[in-house]
C-alpha cells in the first residue's frame, strides 16, 4: 500500500493555509489533488480514511469500483484493504458454485448471500483447439480436466478393467477445495491419464493461475480445510486394467505453496475381510471426506460394478500423523449421495450430511452423534428433484454458521436452501415435491417454526452441479 498512502502534511504548508483566505485553499486543494503524481485516491481525505471507506463497501460492488481509476484498482485488488476488512469485522462469506454444461465446459458462479446477488467468475483455463495441440503450451495442453464427460458408471467399470469406455473419455475427475481465501481445482483426467495440475482462483486479483501441482496425479479425490491446510486423499488413476484407486494423502500449506506428503490410508477393514480371491473385482476407494473434531473422517466402501459396500472408514489425526478405525456408528451409517460419494459438512461442530434414499423426490437431513455414535434425522422431506438425472444432485455447504443445501428445483433452476441448524431438531418439514421455487418458499414460510427457506435461485440452463465452497473475505 506505500504506492497510495496519505501524502504527508508540511507543518509549515499547514500553517500557511490555515491564513489563506477560504477561496485560494480551497484552489491550492485541488491543485495537489490533479497535480501530484501519485494523487489521493479520494480528493481532500487521507488515503487511510478512503481506505476504510472503500473497506465497508459490499464487495459485490469491487468489479464496477476498480474502473474508476487505476490508484481505485491498485486499492481494491490490495491485500491491505482484505486485512482492513478483517480487523473492522466487515468481511463476507459467499458461497461459489461450480457447473458443468452439456458442452461438457466449467463455469463458476459466486453468491453474496446477503444481497442476494450473483457474480459470474473468469473463465477458468482451458484448451482452446485440441485439433492443434502443438500450438499449446505443454503445461496448459495438460490442463483440459475442465471438460469433463465421464458418468460414475464408466468410472467403475474402469475399474473392473472393461476400456470400452476408459479409452474414449477426454477428461473428468476434478476436485474443489478453499484454503487461504482462495478455490483451487485439484487433479483429474486429461485424455485417460490421471494429472496433478492444480489451479488457483484469488478473488482479490478475480484471476486464475496454476500452482504447484500436487505430489501424485490423481482424478476424482477428496479435499477438505483443516488448520488453514487443504488436504486431498484418495482418488484414482489409470493402470494396466483399468482405473486403480489411491490410497496415498497430501496436504498444501498456502503459506508455503509446498505439497507435503501423509501416511497413505491403511485400508485396515479390507485385510481382514475375506476378499483376497476377488481381489481383481472388489476395489477399496474413499467416498467422502469431512474435518471433524480436530480430524480428518474419511468414509470409504468397497465397489464391484455394479454392487458397493459399505466398509466403515477411517480418521486422520494431524497431531499424530496417523489413521485409525472410524467409529462404526459414523462410517455404517454415513449418507451416500450415490455409489462413490458421501457428502458431509461441518457447521458450528456439528457434522450433517444428507440421505436421499427415504422418497424418490426428497430426502433427510441428518446430524452425527458423537456420543451415541448414530446419525439422526433433523429436518426431512427436503425437496430433491433431480436425483436421478445427475451425477450430483445435490451440494451441501456451511454458510453464515447454518447449514445450505444446493440443488436443482422442479423448473430445473439452482436453488440454495438455509437450514437452520438451531431449529433443526426434532422439526419436520414438509414441500411440494413439483411446485416452483415461489412456491416451494411460501409454502416453506407457512411452516413454524420455519427451518427451511430458499434463499436464492438462478437458471442456468442445462448445467449440472459439479462442486462448491465458501470464502469469507
Amino acid at each position: 500500500m506505500g504506492s497510495f498512502l496519505s501524502v504527508p502534511v508540511n507543518k509549515s504548508r499547514a500553517g500557511e493555509n490555515s491564513e489563506t483566505p477560504r477561496g485560494d485553499a480551497n484552489k491550492r486543494l485541488r491543485m495537489l489533488c490533479y497535480c501530484d503524481d501519485k494523487p489521493r485516491l479520494i480528493a481532500s481525505l487521507p488515503d487511510e480514511i478512503s481506505m476504510q471507506i472503500l473497506a465497508r463497501l459490499p464487495r459485490i460492488y469491487y468489479l464496477n469500483v476498480k474502473l474508476v481509476s487505476r490508484s481505485w484498482k491498485a486499492a481494491i485488488i490490495s491485500d491491505e484493504l482484505f486485512r482492513l476488512r478483517a480487523e473492522l469485522g466487515v468481511t463476507e462469506e459467499w458461497l461459489y458454485v461450480m457447473t458443468k454444461t452439456g458442452t461438457d465446459k466449467f463455469s463458476w458462479h459466486a453468491l453474496d448471500p446477503r444481497l442476494r446477488k450473483w457474480q459470474r467468475l473468469p473463465p477458468m483455463p482451458h484448451l482452446a483447439n485440441e485439433e492443434e495441440p502443438q500450438r499449446v503450451l505443454p503445461r496448459l495442453r495438460m490442463w483440459s480436466v475442465v471438460r469433463s464427460s465421464i458418468k460414475l458408471a464408466d468410472l467403475i467399470r474402469g475399474w473392473l478393467g472393461r476400456r470400452d469406455n476408459l479409452d474414449q473419455m477426454s477428461s473428468c475427475g476434478c476436485t474443489v477445495g478453499a484454503v487461504g481465501g482462495c478455490l483451487y481445482v485439484l487433479g483429474g483426467f486429461s485424455r485417460a491419464s490421471a494429472i496433478d495440475c492444480v489451479w488457483r482462483y484469488d478473488p482479490c486479483l478475480n484471476l486464475w493461475e496454476e500452482v504447484n501441482s500436487m505430489i501424485s496425479a490423481r482424478a476424482f479425490c477428496k479435499t477438505c480445510l483443516w488448520n488453514n491446510k487443504l488436504y486431498a486423499v484418495g482418488g484414482v488413476i489409470r493402470g494396466r486394467n483399468g482405473l486403480t484407486p489411491l490410497y496415498s494423502a497430501e496436504v498444501f500449506d498456502p503459506a508455503t505453496g509446498l505439497w507435503t506428503e501423509l501416511p497413505s490410508m491403511p485400508f485396515l477393514k479390507t485385510q481382514v475381510l475375506p476378499l483376497a480371491f476377488l481381489a481383481d473385482m472388489v476395489k477399496p476407494i474413499a467416498t467422502g471426506m469431512a474435518s471433524y473434531r480436530g480430524r480428518l473422517c474419511v468414509p470409504q466402501s468397497l465397489y464391484s460394478w455394479p454392487f458397493f459396500f459399505d466398509i466403515g472408514g477411517e480418521v486422520y489425526d494431524p497431531e499424530t500423523n496417523s489413521w485409525v478405525d472410524m467409529p462404526p456408528g459414523m462410517g455404517d451409517g454415513w449418507p451416500a449421495r450415490q455409489a462413490g460419494t458421501k457428502l458431509g459438512v461441518v457447521v458450528n461442530g456439528d457434522l450433517y450430511a444428507l440421505d436421499p434414499s427415504s422418497y424418490l423426490d426428497s430426502a433427510n437431513i441428518k446430524v452425527y452423534d458423537d456420543e451415541e455414535d448414530a446419525w439422526r434425522v433433523v429436518v426431512e422431506r427436503v425437496p430433491l428433484h433431480c436425483f436421478n438425472d445427475s451425477d450430483s444432485p445435490y451440494l451441501l455447504a456451511g454458510l453464515l454458521g447454518k447449514l445450505h443445501v444446493i440443488t436443482k428445483d422442479a423448473s430445473d433452476h439452482i436453488v440454495i436452501l438455509e437450514a437452520d441448524s438451531r431449529r433443526c431438531i426434532g422439526s419436520n418439514i414438509s414441500t411440494s415435491s413439483t411446485a416452483p421455487v415461489d412456491a416451494i418458499s411460501d409454502s416453506l414460510e407457512e411452516e413454524e417454526p420455519q427451518v427451511l427457506k430458499v434463499i436464492a435461485a438462478k437458471d442456468f440452463g442445462a448445467a449440472e452441479l459439479v462442486g462448491c465452497q465458501v470464502l469469507d473475505l
